[in-house]
């Protein structure tokens, strides 16, 4: 069948590299949230507008934000099955829009928090709906690719704002923080603007009787409207056979979480995002001034251009993941990311402790200290091996986490699960929020140890329990996961469950 002709409107929204990208922008907010604070933790306006906060009040302004998302991700659970992912995403980009604005005009710590909380709403809604839009409207052979694309709009507003705030340091008022707050708003905007006019998920619209606007959606997005074409009446026969069997189980409930053959990715899920908030990579992120302070760093000015390098390669090595994730696989680089990662923390705390000493008569606010200094080769040393654990996460964990959660779910628990998947990495990115700063000031160059042997545990158990799953449509996770190789994910042949149009007519 020849494809007919299609509006340029419909080219664009439709294309299948920009339907999955445009939705990144949530990544995009996150990533500018994350280091929105980092850069101030040494402004002196800023800690005169804000009466100079401890580090466990800094703690807890930074925890706000993951505790909004926390409970924005728990939201989305419920919301995105009632409304569709399009409109949970044109949400959360409005919601940010005000979050900036409260933020960038807040006179107190209390105004700074509730903009925070705020913001961290939209981000917790975001990061929950928007790699489940993508893992849904993308193609099987791309969906690595699209879906870890998130990861990289994460560490570009991460270095983006990191580097708007660098280049505003140099005003001599509250403007050096209260101007690249406030510029945070413009892509929460553009993303709640242009999401009205891009396509809703296909499967959601299958699973609410909506059949021949979802297989136009799927033939614009995978075969330039064909809808005759052979990849998209698999996928089409694929979801219309897994939504059939979904409502053989009855009505839809959170219950359908603990059930026989969802409990097991469930459980994978939340681990998965667990596992990247415990790898260690946002205390670098939040809180990269008192690591490098530790360091033996001096200065707010060559503490900012240390940070802003280790941004730099963070954005750097997200990229041969985005490329190559649907090529390598998701196992290599979940595995070998946690090994990496633990070396690269075990010798940082080596490091730390032999060469470093405490701080004697550190001030009561202060938050570094045990310092190493005397040490130039030594201090250079730990600022490398920081780098190369960024690089690890940038180009292994960190869009592999984003990823594997979005794909494992049948269709009908998809939302809630993701939700509670993201949930459980926001909850711990407030634990260790609030803790971090503490713990730098009382267990010090222990930190990086306790790091390290989350990422030793978390490397046993990906590759324990975590199959390989690229290439293969949303659909044929069922087989993957039958149960038969719970503790030995290394021997699920890479041909299981994969099925063509003939197999499903049989």
């Amino acid at each position: 069948m020849v494809a007919p002709k299609r509006s340029l409107l419909t080219k664009f929204t439709r294309n299948q590299y920009l339907v999955g990208s445009l939705p990144t922008l949530g990544g995009l907010i996150f990533g500018l949230d994350i280091s929105s604070m980092s850069a101030q933790l040494s402004n002196p306006y800023y800690l005169e507008t804000f009466n100079h906060p401890d580090s466990t009040l800094q703690g807890l302004i930074n925890a706000v934000m993951p505790l909004g998302s926390f409970f924005g991700a728990l939201f989305n659970s419920y919301l995105c099955d009632l409304i569709g992912r399009k409109w949970c995403i044109i949400i959360s980009g409005w919601l940010w829009v005000i979050g900036a604005i409260v933020q960038s005009t807040a006179k107190n710590v209390g105004a700074l928090m509730g903009g925070r909380v705020v913001a961290g709403l939209a981000v917790g809604l975001a990061s929950a709906i928007v790699t489940i839009y993508q893992a849904e409207i993308t193609k099987p052979q791309l969906r690595g690719r699209i879906v870890s694309v998130q990861q990289l709009a994460i560490i570009v507003g991460i270095a983006v704002q990191y580097f708007i705030q660098f280049g505003f340091s140099y005003l001599e008022s509250d403007k050096s923080f209260r101007i690249p707050w406030a510029l945070q708003l413009i892509p929460g905007a553009i993303l709640g603007s242009l999401m009205f006019i891009f396509p809703e998920s296909p499967r959601w619209l299958m699973d609410h009787g909506r059949d021949d606007e979802a297989l136009q959606i799927l033939a614009d997005v995978h075969a330039a409207g064909d809808t005759e074409d052979a990849l998209v009446q698999l996928e089409f026969s694929e979801i219309k056979r897994q939504i059939a069997f979904d409502n053989q189980q009855g009505a839809k409930s959170y219950l359908d979480l603990l059930k026989p053959d969802v409990r097991l990715r469930v459980f994978l899920g939340c681990a998965d995002q667990m596992w990247s908030q415990l790898s260690g990579m946002n205390v670098m992120m939040y809180y990269v001034v008192y690591v490098f302070q530790g360091a033996g760093l001096q200065g707010r000015r060559a503490e900012l251009i240390a940070s802003s390098v280790q941004y730099a390669l963070a954005v750097v090595c997200t990229l041969p993941a985005v490329i190559w994730l649907d090529k390598i696989g998701r196992r290599p680089l979940l595995v070998g990311g946690s090994a990496a990662m633990a070396t690269c923390l075990m010798i940082v705390g080596a490091l730390q402790k032999t060469l470093g000493h405490k701080i004697e008569g550190a001030e009561a606010a202060a938050t570094t200290t045990w310092v190493v200094t005397g040490h130039k080769s030594g201090s250079y040393a730990i600022i490398v091996f920081s780098y190369l654990f960024v690089c690890s996460f940038s180009a292994t964990l960190g869009p592999c986490s984003w990823t594997y959660a979005s794909e494992i779910f049948p269709t009908r628990v998809r939302g809630k699960a993701v939700s509670f998947a993201t949930a459980s990495n926001w909850i711990f990115n407030f634990i260790l929020s609030m803790t971090t700063p503490p713990a730098f000031r009382n267990i010090q160059y222990r930190v990086y140890f306790l790091y390290g042997t989350f990422n030793i545990c978390s490397f046993l158990h990906f590759f324990l329990m975590y199959p390989e799953t690229k290439g293969r449509t949303l659909e044929e996770m069922e087989e993957i996961f039958d149960g038969t190789n719970t503790f030995t994910a290394w021997r699920v042949p890479p041909a299981k469950g994969v099925k063509n149009v003939t197999d499903l007519e049989s």
